[in-house]
């Protein structure tokens, strides 16, 4: 059977879903199984409609293929490109906050994480008055090209960009061989194993070694993404607790904040507030941001929903930045009751929200998703 290699390696990626160290409850279970699934799309896609002389931009995560802590303000694309052969990038620049473009000397793997060979973002770019540009490059080893394209404003219009290898621009690949589709399902079998392996060593890297309930200053990102800064922790949570986390308005022109879980994946970002960003987040008369992490709704606008789960990650990103971010740049993190939000927000009154308008907002990201996906 041409499938069985992918069989065998949903099997084995099964077993290594349901013997995670972080499930507690069936919850956790049928999420990392809802989450396995997302992973066969995302690995069969990418293995049977890639072609090595033909490239194609192909996301390998999104709202149902999640990986990686993916970022709800984010669309990620990418594509192999091999030693020695030019590749152009065309495009046209949308009016989202970031484009940014990076070759990786290989894959993230559950031993480590790849090194970047160039991470620039399109500031780097000669953009034209009708907002094309052009990228021409020779990778001097085979690498992985990942290009980002993030919102700090879910209505902003997406840009479009694709790929072309110079000399195979207007030419066909040969016809399908016994050979290349027993390959693909080997390879699709292979990434399906390395990607669940991976992601559940991450948080264990980079996360679950912090003390819980705090988060670290802002730091460079690693893995080498240019102009980006993140501050990383992990919560753990009853049902009567919150977190308030308070962070000076920034001057980055990207501010993102969201939750994850130990699958290392985004929480439903479209269904729920899971997530916030510049421009959803409210800010106060004082020139902060204060947000609260909690399972039950506390009544104000900046409320992040950690959806049942009592453990998760805590991620914030600046991107574009203009200086070196410090401590002063920050999030301080505060464990307290959920009957005590309301005196431990000094603007609470401006905080606010109403049933009504709760729900106007969960309807709003669900149409500016849909409209992201398909515009």
């Amino acid at each position: 059977m041409y499938a069985q290699p992918l069989l065998d390696a949903i099997a084995e990626a099964e077993q290594l879903v349901r013997d995670a160290p972080h499930i507690d409850t069936e919850a956790d279970l049928l999420e990392g199984l809802q989450y396995l699934a997302w992973g066969i799309a995302a690995c069969t896609h990418i293995a049977f409609d890639y072609d090595r002389d033909h490239p194609f931009l192909q996301s390998g995560t999104g709202p149902f293929t999640k990986m990686g802590l993916d970022n709800p303000d984010t669309l990620y694309f990418g594509t192999r490109v091999q030693a020695g052969r030019e590749y152009v990038v065309t495009g046209t620049r949308g009016t989202t906050t970031d484009l940014s473009f990076q070759l990786l000397g290989g894959e993230y793997t559950d031993a480590g994480v790849p090194d970047s060979e160039t991470a620039f973002d399109d500031r780097k770019l000669d953009i034209a008055a009708d907002g094309t540009f052009e990228w021409r490059f020779t990778p001097a080893a085979n690498a992985q090209l990942v290009i980002r394209e993030v919102y700090n404003d879910w209505s902003a219009r997406r840009g479009t960009v694709t790929i072309a290898r110079t000399d195979t621009a207007g030419t066909g690949p040969p016809p399908l061989t016994r050979e290349l589709i027993e390959k693909r399902w080997s390879v699709a079998g292979k990434q399906l194993v390395q990607r669940v392996r991976t992601w559940l060593q991450f948080p264990q890297w980079f996360y679950l070694n912090l003390p819980v309930n705090t988060m670290v200053p802002p730091r460079l990102t690693p893995g080498g993404l240019a102009t980006q800064y993140s501050s990383a922790g992990h919560f753990e949570l009853t049902p009567d607790q919150a977190l308030l986390i308070s962070l000076p308005m920034t001057d980055a022109p990207y501010l993102g904040f969201q939750l994850g879980s130990l699958w290392y994946i985004s929480l439903d970002y479209i269904n729920h507030q899971t997530s916030l960003n510049g421009t959803q987040a409210q800010g106060d008369p004082d020139g902060k941001i204060r947000i609260v992490v909690a399972d039950r709704h506390p009544g104000v606008t900046n409320w992040v929903e950690t959806t049942g789960h009592r453990k998760g990650i805590l991620q914030f990103r600046w991107q574009r930045v203009s200086r070196p971010l410090s401590d002063a740049d920050g999030p301080t993190v505060e464990l307290v009751n959920i009957s005590d939000v309301p005196a431990r927000l000094p603007f609470y009154r401006d905080n606010r929200i109403s049933d009504d308008d709760w729900r106007a907002r969960i309807a709003l990201r669900q149409k500016q998703i849909a409209e992201r996906m398909v515009g």
